[in-house]
């Protein structure tokens, strides 16, 4: 058998100082050129409509917009991640593997639910007004 493994340091810790490197230039970057929409203090006799939360927490509303019993849901997502490193089905790794294939129900998982916050997060920025309507 042919021993395919790869030293951490200094490789890999290269790699992960490299792409922390870029991650970090890329936010920096990004809060730049778009700065954050701040609105004025709130004012009590001319409230927003609609008030929207937070970017990151658009997608909360958007989904208690349906109905409130989608809290459940969200718990239930919550507690299903926290979760997830104790659901083992298979012997630990004895090295570490990028998309190895006993992963790929918990990595289909991860990335349904990111592409469902992303597409609810767009849904409540891009196309809600007033009183919550949903518009072109």
């Amino acid at each position: 058998m042919r021993d395919e493994t790869v030293p951490s340091s200094p490789v890999f810790f290269r790699l992960i100082r490299r792409n922390m490197l870029l991650l970090v230039v890329v936010l920096l970057l990004g809060a730049w050129l778009f700065p954050a929409p701040l609105q004025p203090p709130a004012d009590l006799a001319q409230p927003p409509n609609p008030a929207k939360a937070a970017w990151f927490l658009l997608w909360i509303q958007e989904l208690l917009s349906y109905s409130n019993r989608f809290a459940y849901l969200m718990l239930a997502g919550v507690a299903g991640f926290a979760l997830l490193p104790l659901w083992r089905r298979q012997p630990p790794a004895t090295a570490a593997i990028w998309f190895e294939r006993r992963q790929w129900p918990v990595i289909l998982l991860t990335l349904l639910t990111l592409a469902g916050l992303i597409l609810l997060t767009l849904i409540a920025s891009l196309w809600r007004g007033e009183n919550w309507a949903f518009i072109w």
